[in-house]
């Protein structure tokens, strides 16, 4: 019985000695990259000056054509992030006040996002890789649960969220293979879907007095940044389009843009614009603040 409990304890010991070595050697792996997302390209890098920065979920990443607001001489970068919530809007804003960026202008997609406060997975986990080395992150995922496990437990994040962060990801920035998300300054452009479902139903939906909203104006107002959020359009076979004028009620200052493009051929799916629609929406927003 003795040995046996001598043996236990040093496969436990060996154990969570592995998981700390593993747990060192992806960190550092993530350390090192900056060309695979949207967020290892905030986190390690230095400060950087733009004119415009947008912010939001996939109905900022595929609506803002951030080449257009170049050309009319604006240093621009879409950080829409697809899947994401505020929840991740919010800590990149934080990360990128915390490396000491300079920004003018933050266009940030404020709709249907204002719904939940709670974290997109398959986005926030992509945050955990740096979880010890920012006070910023730490803070910010203290009141998630789980919590306490993702900080204190080597290795269990990259277990868990094992498909954004495990051995295949950390294995494609050992080999610096890019991906698609930083090309066109961020902005992700969507084809023409023929299969695609123009209908939707928000009657359910309903918008709040939205923490992270409140964060990301809170940031803008602290480090002097002119912040522009605006509702992205819709198509038009939508139930339940009062969802905008609730989102008015409660933040007036979010410009309604919801039917500021119309028609099904400029559309990829109810939701997301195609880039015809997106360079039309984003010509409209240039126009409208950027003279």
């Amino acid at each position: 019985m003795k040995q046996f409990l001598i043996f236990t304890v040093k496969t436990l010991v060996l154990l969570l000695l592995l998981l700390v070595v593993l747990d060192f050697l992806y960190t550092t792996v993530y350390l090192q990259s900056s060309n695979r997302g949207k967020i290892d390209y905030v986190y390690n890098s230095k400060a950087r000056n733009y004119d415009v920065v947008i912010l939001g979920s996939s109905r900022a990443n595929n609506h803002f054509v951030a080449p257009l607001f170049e050309q009319k001489g604006l240093k621009t970068f879409n950080y829409g992030m697809s899947g994401g919530h505020l929840f991740e809007a919010s800590l990149l804003l934080k990360l990128m006040t915390e490396r000491h960026y300079k920004i003018k202008n933050v266009v940030l997609e404020a709709d249907l996002n204002l719904a939940n406060e709670q974290e997109s997975e398959s986005v926030a986990s992509k945050f955990l890789p740096y979880i010890h080395r920012s006070k910023v992150i730490e803070a910010h995922f203290a009141q998630q649960p789980h919590f306490w496990a993702n900080y204190y437990i080597p290795f269990y994040r990259y277990i868990v969220f094992g498909p954004q962060i495990g051995f295949r990801e950390m294995y494609n920035m050992v080999m610096q293979k890019p991906t698609k998300l930083l090309d066109h300054l961020g902005y992700y452009p969507l084809g023409k879907n023929p299969n695609a479902n123009m209908k939707n139903d928000l009657t359910n939906l309903k918008p709040l007095h939205n923490r992270y909203y409140e964060e990301i104006k809170h940031l803008c107002k602290t480090n002097h940044i002119n912040l522009i959020a605006v509702m992205t359009p819709m198509c038009s076979n939508t139930k339940g389009l009062n969802y905008f004028e609730k989102v008015k009620a409660i933040y007036p200052e979010i410009h309604n843009y919801e039917n500021a493009v119309e028609g099904d051929q400029y559309f990829s799916s109810c939701g997301h614009m195609n880039d015809v629609g997106a360079r039309k929406f984003t010509t409209i927003i240039l126009n409208d603040f950027f003279k």
